[in-house]
């Protein structure tokens, strides 16, 4: 017998089947249940997620020999002809290559004619978006009003190149794309079952690369077992796929924490070596500075847990503001990477540009009259005021242990709550809590703090634990911290001072320019206008 792909082999055949479309799942089930069944149904997403799939379970479902159900016995005629795709009442339209008002017209002239077989005739149009307008003014009148025994099933991957008229007429269900997580889960679960050895590595990559699609995922699996001899192997997966090495994009976030401009020429020649994909490099990149964004700002992560942990452990080691304007770059750097003369020199440039255009970045200027062997005549210029860098977060990085402070020095620093969480001796998450919290008071040993309720989730006990040792050291007492949760925080945390004060920066460098004479001069001789790009004039 011939081989039989996975993505055929292993398509759903009954509902529980179906990964991550519950949503979908349980109203279908309910009105079969109930026997309320709609005649239209419109399915949407994007390929690879069960549309097709759905519609044959439902047409299968609605036309058992055993009576309808949300649980087909896939064993009568009924079933297993739709299975095998020969079931006379279930007709199959690819409206993409069947565009034509005649093609249209041909089908519903059938329409009144009752199932053969069946207790359903069903009309599944795949694509449906593809069809002309005469196709669809043809097909509404029927659409509104079908006789009692004819269902319509409608698949698409675009639901918006469809007239209004015909959503109008159908029960939309929009189906998602499936999570790597889900996806990786079931291709876990199909190893097991065929005797494939897969480590988890491997499925990882397959289910990134697969971008929400469950048929693609089994489709790069069928490949990955060709190309690995039968085995499902990390190293064997990321050369086929042509990834980086899983921590590549992880070390690149180091190397832009510590400022180390050849540490990332090195990767990236390290990555050539491999002959990736450069788009994919910053994608990646893009996608890990999202996370450690989103773990930054709610401190939650991944579900998987080494992934959380390699989040966990980056987020402290960037400024939330430093990861927004990386991950700016890396996606304006994916956009124009068709620009640059190779897309090697393309990433490395925008990696340096993360380097050069972060907040509190040094700058080189040329030496005076360093061209050439005497004096160079320089043409006489004026200066004008520089936009300042955005004051930065509170470092990630742990401050020295600061020394006990006396009961006045004390007080002083807790009033003084934004300079204290930028001494005081906290890790990179323990460190994001204190800088969303507001210093709401001192009562002898404890120490009152209040916080936004939508940052609640930075809240964990480990977290404050850490933070009450750091203020026992700094205050020479054991302090105890409690947390209160308020609709919003009593006072200005760390965070929105330093976003008030990169505001007011802004601000002041904005009239400042606009108050310049020399700047004037220039925007009235050229018709000019000050632009702001990164967040500067």
């Amino acid at each position: 017998m011939s081989y039989l792909v996975l993505a055929r082999k292993w398509r759903p055949q009954r509902f529980e089947d179906v990964v991550g479309q519950h949503h979908v799942l349980r109203a279908l089930s309910h009105a079969l249940e109930s026997d309320k069944l709609h005649h239209a149904y419109l399915f949407a997403g994007t390929r690879g997620v069960g549309k097709t799939t759905l519609a044959r379970i439902l047409a299968k479902a609605m036309n058992c020999e055993r009576g309808v159900s949300a649980t087909p016995c896939g064993e009568c005629s009924a079933c297993t002809e739709i299975d095998e795709g020969r079931f006379v009442d279930l007709i199959e339209v690819d409206a993409a290559s069947r565009t034509k008002v005649d093609d249209m017209r041909e089908m519903l002239d059938n329409v009144q004619y009752r199932p053969t077989r069946g207790r359903k005739k069903v009309y599944l149009i795949d694509e449906v978006h593809m069809l002309s307008t005469h196709s669809f003014n043809a097909l509404l009148k029927t659409l509104e009003e079908p006789p009692e025994h004819v269902t319509f099933l409608l698949a698409t991957t675009d639901p918006q190149k469809l007239p209004v008229t015909v959503l109008s007429r159908c029960l939309q269900f929009n189906l998602k794309r499936l999570t790597p997580q889900l996806i990786a889960e079931r291709m876990a679960f199909i190893a097991k079952e065929e005797g494939l050895e897969a480590d988890d590595q491997s499925l990882s990559l397959i289910a990134r690369a697969a971008d929400g699609s469950m048929r693609d995922a089994l489709s790069i699996m069928d490949q990955a077992i060709a190309y690995g001899g039968g085995r499902l192997e990390g190293d064997a997966v990321a050369g086929m796929l042509g990834a980086l090495d899983r921590n590549a994009v992880a070390r690149i976030v180091d190397c832009l924490a510590d400022g180390d401009a050849q540490g990332l020429l090195d990767l990236i020649e390290d990555a050539d070596a491999q002959f990736p994909d450069y788009g994919r490099l910053l994608d990646e990149l893009a996608a890990l500075l999202t996370r450690i964004a989103v773990f930054q700002a709610t401190g939650s992560g991944d579900a998987d847990a080494a992934a959380a942990a390699e989040v966990e452990r980056l987020a402290g080691r960037i400024s939330p503001e430093d990861a927004q304007l990386y991950y700016q770059f890396a996606v304006v750097g994916k956009r124009d990477l068709y620009l640059a003369p190779d897309p090697r020199s393309g990433v490395e440039m925008t990696l340096l540009r993360m380097l050069a255009f972060r907040p509190g970045a040094p700058v080189a200027a040329p030496a005076p009259g360093a061209a050439g062997g005497g004096k160079a005549a320089t043409p006489k210029t004026t200066q004008h005021a520089v936009a300042e860098p955005a004051p930065a977060a509170p470092s990630a990085a742990p401050a020295p242990k600061p020394a006990p402070r006396s009961a006045k020095e004390a007080a002083t620093g807790l009033e003084d709550w934004h300079r204290l969480v930028g001494q005081l001796p906290l890790s990179g998450v323990a460190r994001l809590l204190a800088a969303n919290c507001a210093f709401a008071g001192r009562e002898d040993t404890l120490v009152r703090l209040s916080l936004d309720r939508r940052s609640e989730s930075m809240l964990k006990p480990e977290r404050v634990a850490e933070l009450e040792s750091a203020l026992s050291d700094y205050l020479g007492d054991t302090i105890n911290v409690r947390v209160e949760i308020d609709g919003r925080a009593a006072g200005e945390t760390p965070t929105q001072r330093v976003a008030r004060e990169a505001a007011e920066s802004q601000a002041a460098t904005r009239n400042a320019l606009d108050s310049d004479a020399g700047v004037a001069a220039i925007k009235n001789m050229f018709d000019a206008e000050l632009v702001e790009r990164n967040g500067e004039p």
